[in-house]
């Protein structure tokens, strides 16, 4: 009787395992070029978005201690 659930355990992981593979066999992954292209737009856009944050930042840090 062990026999029987350890197969019907094993059963579903083998299914996920199969199924994990199919999906991933659909991926269309993109270009280099694209993903270079992407991640330099994310970093830049990253990056002013620090600064001007930062810049903000120390304008209402100055307001700040002005008023106070």
């Amino acid at each position: 009787m062990a026999d029987v659930s350890e197969e019907k355990k094993s059963a579903p992981a083998k299914s996920f395992w199969k199924g994990l593979k199919a999906e991933f066999k659909k991926i269309v992954w993109p270009e280099r070029d694209t993903v270079t292209k992407q991640t330099v737009v994310v970093l830049t856009v990253s990056l002013f978005l620090g600064v001007l944050i930062g810049v903000l930042d120390m304008i209402f840090n100055f307001g700040i201690n002005l008023i106070i």
